[in-house]
Protein backbone atom coordinates (compact mmCIF):
# COMPACT_ATOMS: atom_id res chain seq x y z
CA UNK A 1 0.00 0.00 0.00
CA UNK A 2 1.26 3.47 -0.85
CA UNK A 3 1.21 6.27 1.68
CA UNK A 4 1.00 9.69 0.10
CA UNK A 5 2.01 12.46 2.47
CA UNK A 6 0.37 15.80 1.63
CA UNK A 7 1.34 19.42 2.23
CA UNK A 8 -1.62 21.79 1.92
CA UNK A 9 -0.76 25.32 0.82
CA UNK A 10 -3.84 27.32 1.68
CA UNK A 11 -6.53 26.23 4.13
CA UNK A 12 -9.56 28.21 3.05
CA UNK A 13 -12.73 26.84 1.51
CA UNK A 14 -11.06 24.31 -0.79
CA UNK A 15 -8.48 23.12 1.72
CA UNK A 16 -11.13 22.54 4.35
CA UNK A 17 -13.38 20.81 1.83
CA UNK A 18 -10.58 18.44 0.88
CA UNK A 19 -9.83 17.74 4.53
CA UNK A 20 -13.49 17.02 5.22
CA UNK A 21 -13.48 14.47 2.41
CA UNK A 22 -10.43 12.80 3.95
CA UNK A 23 -12.22 12.57 7.30
CA UNK A 24 -15.09 10.79 5.58
CA UNK A 25 -13.34 8.76 2.86
CA UNK A 26 -9.68 8.17 3.74
CA UNK A 27 -10.23 4.56 4.76
CA UNK A 28 -12.30 3.88 1.65
CA UNK A 29 -9.59 5.32 -0.61
CA UNK A 30 -6.99 3.23 1.19
CA UNK A 31 -8.93 -0.01 0.71
CA UNK A 32 -10.26 0.63 -2.80
CA UNK A 33 -7.31 2.44 -4.40
CA UNK A 34 -4.36 1.34 -2.28
CA UNK A 35 -3.44 4.97 -1.58
CA UNK A 36 -3.34 6.33 1.97
CA UNK A 37 -3.71 10.12 1.78
CA UNK A 38 -2.16 11.62 4.92
CA UNK A 39 -1.83 15.35 5.64
CA UNK A 40 1.50 16.20 7.25
CA UNK A 41 1.65 19.97 6.72
CA UNK A 42 -0.64 22.95 6.28
CA UNK A 43 0.48 26.50 5.57
CA UNK A 44 -1.98 29.35 5.28
CA UNK A 45 -1.02 33.02 5.22
CA UNK A 46 -3.92 33.95 7.52
CA UNK A 47 -4.61 30.81 9.56
CA UNK A 48 -1.08 29.78 10.45
CA UNK A 49 1.23 26.91 9.63
CA UNK A 50 1.73 23.47 11.18
CA UNK A 51 3.90 20.49 10.29
CA UNK A 52 4.18 17.06 11.84
CA UNK A 53 6.22 14.52 9.84
CA UNK A 54 4.22 11.61 11.30
CA UNK A 55 0.89 13.08 10.27
CA UNK A 56 -1.80 15.56 11.31
CA UNK A 57 -5.29 14.58 12.43
CA UNK A 58 -7.71 15.96 9.81
CA UNK A 59 -10.49 16.37 12.37
CA UNK A 60 -8.25 18.50 14.56
CA UNK A 61 -7.29 20.60 11.54
CA UNK A 62 -10.95 21.36 10.86
CA UNK A 63 -11.70 22.06 14.52
CA UNK A 64 -8.83 24.56 14.64
CA UNK A 65 -9.15 25.90 11.08
CA UNK A 66 -9.23 29.53 12.19
CA UNK A 67 -6.01 29.30 14.21
CA UNK A 68 -3.99 26.25 13.21
CA UNK A 69 -1.06 27.00 15.50
CA UNK A 70 -3.17 26.11 18.54
CA UNK A 71 -2.39 22.50 17.62
CA UNK A 72 0.35 20.69 19.55
CA UNK A 73 2.79 19.85 16.74
CA UNK A 74 6.59 19.81 16.39
CA UNK A 75 6.83 22.61 13.83
CA UNK A 76 4.87 25.84 13.52
CA UNK A 77 5.13 29.15 11.72
CA UNK A 78 6.80 27.97 8.53
CA UNK A 79 5.98 29.96 5.42
CA UNK A 80 4.69 28.23 2.28
CA UNK A 81 8.06 27.89 0.56
CA UNK A 82 9.73 26.38 3.62
CA UNK A 83 6.78 24.04 4.13
CA UNK A 84 7.07 22.85 0.53
CA UNK A 85 10.85 22.54 0.61
CA UNK A 86 11.47 21.03 4.05
CA UNK A 87 8.41 18.93 4.84
CA UNK A 88 8.44 15.22 4.02
CA UNK A 89 5.40 15.52 1.75
CA UNK A 90 5.22 13.49 -1.44
CA UNK A 91 2.67 15.86 -3.00
CA UNK A 92 1.91 19.56 -2.57
CA UNK A 93 -1.66 20.80 -2.91
CA UNK A 94 -1.61 24.45 -4.03
CA UNK A 95 -4.77 26.30 -3.00
CA UNK A 96 -3.50 29.83 -2.40
CA UNK A 97 -5.33 32.86 -3.76
CA UNK A 98 -5.56 33.23 -7.54
CA UNK A 99 -3.71 35.97 -9.39
CA UNK A 100 -4.40 35.94 -13.13
CA UNK A 101 -1.93 38.75 -13.83
CA UNK A 102 1.27 37.17 -12.49
CA UNK A 103 0.31 33.67 -11.34
CA UNK A 104 1.98 34.36 -8.00
CA UNK A 105 2.44 33.13 -5.36
CA UNK A 106 1.10 29.89 -6.84
CA UNK A 107 3.72 29.70 -9.59
CA UNK A 108 6.57 29.92 -7.07
CA UNK A 109 4.86 27.29 -4.91
CA UNK A 110 4.40 24.91 -7.85
CA UNK A 111 7.94 25.40 -9.15
CA UNK A 112 9.39 24.91 -5.66
CA UNK A 113 7.47 21.66 -5.24
CA UNK A 114 8.73 20.26 -8.53
CA UNK A 115 12.30 21.39 -7.90
CA UNK A 116 12.15 19.52 -4.59
CA UNK A 117 10.91 16.28 -6.15
CA UNK A 118 7.26 16.61 -5.12
CA UNK A 119 4.14 16.18 -7.22
CA UNK A 120 1.95 19.29 -7.50
CA UNK A 121 -1.84 19.40 -7.53
CA UNK A 122 -3.53 22.78 -8.01
CA UNK A 123 -6.93 24.38 -7.78
CA UNK A 124 -5.25 27.75 -8.39
CA UNK A 125 -5.90 28.85 -12.00
CA UNK A 126 -3.19 31.53 -12.11
CA UNK A 127 -0.06 29.39 -12.50
CA UNK A 128 -1.78 27.08 -14.99
CA UNK A 129 -3.30 29.83 -17.17
CA UNK A 130 -0.02 31.75 -17.32
CA UNK A 131 2.83 29.28 -16.88
CA UNK A 132 1.64 25.76 -17.69
CA UNK A 133 4.21 24.99 -20.46
CA UNK A 134 7.08 25.87 -18.12
CA UNK A 135 5.66 23.83 -15.26
CA UNK A 136 4.97 20.87 -17.52
CA UNK A 137 8.53 20.93 -18.87
CA UNK A 138 9.93 20.96 -15.32
CA UNK A 139 7.61 18.15 -14.22
CA UNK A 140 8.68 15.99 -17.16
CA UNK A 141 12.35 16.70 -16.44
CA UNK A 142 11.85 15.58 -12.84
CA UNK A 143 9.56 12.62 -13.62
CA UNK A 144 6.73 14.14 -11.58
CA UNK A 145 3.02 14.72 -12.08
CA UNK A 146 0.92 17.88 -12.25
CA UNK A 147 -2.77 17.70 -11.34
CA UNK A 148 -4.98 20.60 -12.38
CA UNK A 149 -8.51 19.18 -12.65
CA UNK A 150 -9.86 21.65 -10.08
CA UNK A 151 -8.86 24.70 -12.17
CA UNK A 152 -11.72 24.24 -14.68
CA UNK A 153 -15.30 23.39 -13.64
CA UNK A 154 -14.25 22.34 -10.14
CA UNK A 155 -14.96 18.64 -9.53
CA UNK A 156 -16.81 18.18 -12.83
CA UNK A 157 -14.19 16.22 -14.82
CA UNK A 158 -13.94 18.49 -17.86
CA UNK A 159 -10.16 18.17 -18.16
CA UNK A 160 -10.18 14.41 -17.56
CA UNK A 161 -12.81 13.98 -20.27
CA UNK A 162 -11.01 16.23 -22.74
CA UNK A 163 -7.47 14.96 -22.15
CA UNK A 164 -8.22 11.27 -21.71
CA UNK A 165 -11.46 9.89 -23.11
CA UNK A 166 -11.78 12.36 -26.00
CA UNK A 167 -8.12 12.94 -26.83
CA UNK A 168 -8.10 10.35 -29.61
CA UNK A 169 -11.46 11.48 -30.96
CA UNK A 170 -9.93 14.64 -32.37
CA UNK A 171 -11.18 17.65 -30.42
CA UNK A 172 -11.38 20.58 -32.84
CA UNK A 173 -13.48 23.01 -30.82
CA UNK A 174 -14.40 23.62 -27.19
CA UNK A 175 -17.31 25.82 -26.21
CA UNK A 176 -18.45 26.27 -22.65
CA UNK A 177 -20.09 28.14 -19.81
CA UNK A 178 -17.01 28.39 -17.64
CA UNK A 179 -18.07 30.92 -15.00
CA UNK A 180 -20.98 30.29 -12.67
CA UNK A 181 -21.32 33.88 -11.46
CA UNK A 182 -22.05 35.29 -14.90
CA UNK A 183 -24.32 32.39 -15.75
CA UNK A 184 -26.35 33.09 -12.61
CA UNK A 185 -26.62 36.78 -13.49
CA UNK A 186 -27.70 36.04 -17.08
CA UNK A 187 -30.21 33.46 -15.84
CA UNK A 188 -31.80 36.00 -13.50
CA UNK A 189 -31.79 38.68 -16.22
CA UNK A 190 -33.67 36.21 -18.40
CA UNK A 191 -36.23 36.01 -15.59
CA UNK A 192 -36.74 39.77 -15.57
CA UNK A 193 -34.07 41.33 -13.36
CA UNK A 194 -31.81 44.14 -14.54
CA UNK A 195 -28.04 43.63 -14.56
CA UNK A 196 -27.35 45.58 -11.36
CA UNK A 197 -30.11 43.83 -9.39
CA UNK A 198 -28.96 40.40 -10.64
CA UNK A 199 -25.38 41.22 -9.64
CA UNK A 200 -26.40 42.30 -6.14
CA UNK A 201 -28.38 39.08 -5.74
CA UNK A 202 -25.37 37.04 -6.88
CA UNK A 203 -23.22 38.83 -4.30
CA UNK A 204 -25.77 38.18 -1.56
CA UNK A 205 -25.77 34.46 -2.41
CA UNK A 206 -21.98 34.32 -2.38
CA UNK A 207 -21.60 33.67 -6.10
CA UNK A 208 -19.98 37.05 -6.81
CA UNK A 209 -17.21 38.85 -4.95
CA UNK A 210 -17.56 42.39 -3.60
CA UNK A 211 -15.43 43.34 -6.62
CA UNK A 212 -16.96 41.18 -9.37
CA UNK A 213 -14.66 42.38 -12.15
CA UNK A 214 -12.85 39.07 -12.58
CA UNK A 215 -16.13 37.30 -13.25
CA UNK A 216 -18.32 39.81 -15.09
CA UNK A 217 -15.54 41.03 -17.40
CA UNK A 218 -14.66 37.49 -18.42
CA UNK A 219 -11.19 37.31 -16.84
CA UNK A 220 -11.90 34.11 -14.88
CA UNK A 221 -13.41 32.42 -17.95
CA UNK A 222 -10.47 33.55 -20.08
CA UNK A 223 -8.05 31.85 -17.68
CA UNK A 224 -10.03 28.62 -17.97
CA UNK A 225 -10.11 28.91 -21.78
CA UNK A 226 -6.32 29.18 -21.77
CA UNK A 227 -6.05 26.09 -19.58
CA UNK A 228 -8.34 24.12 -21.91
CA UNK A 229 -6.31 25.25 -24.92
CA UNK A 230 -3.07 24.03 -23.34
CA UNK A 231 -4.25 20.74 -21.91
CA UNK A 232 -6.84 19.51 -24.39
CA UNK A 233 -5.55 20.97 -27.65
CA UNK A 234 -1.82 21.34 -26.92
CA UNK A 235 -2.03 25.03 -27.83
CA UNK A 236 0.50 27.10 -25.83
CA UNK A 237 -1.87 30.01 -25.23
CA UNK A 238 -1.80 32.25 -22.20
CA UNK A 239 -4.66 34.25 -20.75
CA UNK A 240 -3.47 37.32 -22.64
CA UNK A 241 -3.94 35.42 -25.91
CA UNK A 242 -7.66 35.03 -25.20
CA UNK A 243 -9.92 37.70 -26.68
CA UNK A 244 -12.26 38.86 -23.95
CA UNK A 245 -15.51 40.74 -23.48
CA UNK A 246 -17.72 40.69 -20.40
CA UNK A 247 -21.44 40.96 -19.71
CA UNK A 248 -21.75 44.29 -17.88
CA UNK A 249 -22.99 46.10 -20.99
CA UNK A 250 -26.00 43.80 -21.53
CA UNK A 251 -29.41 45.37 -20.98
CA UNK A 252 -32.94 44.02 -20.42
CA UNK A 253 -33.63 45.04 -24.00
CA UNK A 254 -30.81 42.77 -25.22
CA UNK A 255 -32.25 39.90 -23.22
CA UNK A 256 -35.77 40.52 -24.56
CA UNK A 257 -34.61 40.69 -28.18
CA UNK A 258 -32.81 37.36 -27.84
CA UNK A 259 -35.86 35.77 -26.21
CA UNK A 260 -38.12 36.96 -29.01
CA UNK A 261 -35.78 35.30 -31.50
CA UNK A 262 -35.82 31.99 -29.58
CA UNK A 263 -32.35 32.58 -28.16
CA UNK A 264 -30.64 33.20 -24.83
CA UNK A 265 -27.50 35.06 -23.83
CA UNK A 266 -24.62 33.09 -22.34
CA UNK A 267 -21.03 34.08 -21.59
CA UNK A 268 -19.23 31.53 -23.75
CA UNK A 269 -15.58 30.55 -23.71
CA UNK A 270 -14.45 29.14 -27.05
CA UNK A 271 -11.22 27.49 -28.17
CA UNK A 272 -10.75 26.43 -31.79
CA UNK A 273 -7.86 24.53 -33.32
CA UNK A 274 -7.01 25.93 -36.74
CA UNK A 275 -4.98 24.33 -39.51
CA UNK A 276 -1.89 25.99 -38.00
CA UNK A 277 -0.97 27.37 -34.58
CA UNK A 278 -1.38 30.89 -35.91
CA UNK A 279 -4.94 30.04 -36.99
CA UNK A 280 -5.89 28.76 -33.54
CA UNK A 281 -8.09 31.05 -31.48
CA UNK A 282 -9.51 31.46 -28.01
CA UNK A 283 -12.11 33.97 -26.87
CA UNK A 284 -14.63 34.74 -24.16
CA UNK A 285 -17.70 36.82 -24.99
CA UNK A 286 -21.46 37.03 -24.49
CA UNK A 287 -23.21 35.12 -27.24
CA UNK A 288 -26.79 34.55 -28.31
CA UNK A 289 -27.42 30.85 -28.74
CA UNK A 290 -30.60 29.02 -29.79
CA UNK A 291 -32.75 27.66 -26.99
CA UNK A 292 -32.27 24.23 -28.58
CA UNK A 293 -28.50 24.36 -27.96
CA UNK A 294 -27.31 22.07 -25.12
CA UNK A 295 -25.75 25.03 -23.30
CA UNK A 296 -28.94 27.13 -23.44
CA UNK A 297 -30.67 25.08 -20.75
CA UNK A 298 -27.81 25.39 -18.25
CA UNK A 299 -29.10 27.74 -15.57
CA UNK A 300 -27.92 29.34 -12.36
CA UNK A 301 -24.32 28.88 -11.22
CA UNK A 302 -23.93 25.59 -13.09
CA UNK A 303 -21.14 25.19 -15.66
CA UNK A 304 -21.15 23.22 -18.90
CA UNK A 305 -18.78 22.41 -21.73
CA UNK A 306 -19.21 21.03 -25.24
CA UNK A 307 -16.35 19.28 -27.02
CA UNK A 308 -16.67 19.09 -30.81
CA UNK A 309 -14.87 15.97 -32.04
CA UNK A 310 -14.13 14.24 -35.34
CA UNK A 311 -15.63 10.89 -34.38
CA UNK A 312 -18.26 11.57 -31.72
CA UNK A 313 -19.63 14.90 -32.85
CA UNK A 314 -20.56 17.13 -29.92
CA UNK A 315 -20.13 15.81 -26.38
CA UNK A 316 -21.54 18.00 -23.59
CA UNK A 317 -20.70 17.77 -19.89
CA UNK A 318 -22.73 19.66 -17.27
CA UNK A 319 -21.93 20.05 -13.58
CA UNK A 320 -20.86 22.34 -10.73
CA UNK A 321 -18.14 24.84 -11.50
CA UNK A 322 -17.24 25.72 -7.92
CA UNK A 323 -17.78 24.62 -4.36
CA UNK A 324 -16.04 23.53 -1.19
CA UNK A 325 -16.44 19.77 -1.55
CA UNK A 326 -16.58 19.84 -5.34
CA UNK A 327 -13.17 21.46 -5.76
CA UNK A 328 -11.74 19.50 -2.85
CA UNK A 329 -12.80 16.31 -4.60
CA UNK A 330 -11.15 17.45 -7.85
CA UNK A 331 -7.83 17.48 -6.02
CA UNK A 332 -8.50 14.09 -4.48
CA UNK A 333 -9.27 12.74 -7.95
CA UNK A 334 -5.93 14.03 -9.22
CA UNK A 335 -4.12 12.32 -6.33
CA UNK A 336 -5.89 9.02 -6.97
CA UNK A 337 -4.96 9.29 -10.65
CA UNK A 338 -1.31 9.85 -9.72
CA UNK A 339 -1.58 6.77 -7.52
CA UNK A 340 -3.01 4.70 -10.39
CA UNK A 341 -0.10 5.83 -12.54
CA UNK A 342 2.16 4.36 -9.83
CA UNK A 343 3.92 7.65 -9.32
CA UNK A 344 3.27 7.57 -5.58
CA UNK A 345 5.20 5.38 -3.10
CA UNK A 346 3.94 1.81 -3.44
CA UNK A 347 5.04 0.48 -0.06
CA UNK A 348 4.86 1.71 3.50
CA UNK A 349 8.13 3.23 4.63
CA UNK A 350 9.42 3.97 8.11
CA UNK A 351 8.19 7.43 9.02
CA UNK A 352 10.78 10.05 9.99
CA UNK A 353 10.44 11.24 13.57
CA UNK A 354 11.66 14.79 13.04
Amino acid sequence: MGKCRLALIGFGTVGQGLTQILVEKREQYRSEFGVDLEVVAVSDINRGSVYDPVGLDPRSLLENAGELERLDVPHKGWDAVRTISESNAHAVLEMAYTNLQTGEPGFTHARTALENGKHIVMSNKGPVALHFPALLALAREKGLAIGVEGTVMSGTPALALGTEMLKGAGVSRIEGILNGTTNYILTRMGEGLGYEDALVEAQEKGYAEADPTGDVEGIDAAGKAAILANLVMDLPLGINDVERKGISHLTPEDIAQADAAGEVWKLIGTVEKGATLVAASARVAPKRIPKSHPLAGVHGATNAITFTTDYLGDVTLIGPGAGKLETGYAMIADLLKIGRQRLLPQHETREPVS
